[in-house]
């Protein structure tokens, strides 16, 4: 299920190509403490993913696939 690891990767990516313009115009401090952590927020999205891509960590519990066996009853 690499393939929901790639699509977050690419909603970052969109989210950051409309916000990099308007980082520079950010004019008070809040501006700028708020651009701060969003930009340290999606490089710990990217870098988890990233992490994930490359198979450094588990993929989150809801995309890991189920090995099903098959349960005996023994009396």
């Amino acid at each position: 299920m690499r393939h929901y690891t790639v699509l977050r990767l690419l909603l970052a990516c969109f989210f950051l190509y409309f916000a990099w313009p308007l980082i520079p115009q950010a004019a008070s401090q809040l501006e700028i403490v708020f651009w701060g952590i969003w930009l340290i927020f999606l490089l710990l999205v990217v870098g988890a993913n990233l992490a994930t891509l490359l198979r450094m960590t588990s993929p989150p519990v809801m995309e890991q696939e189920r090995v099903r066996s098959r349960e005996t009853v023994n009396h």
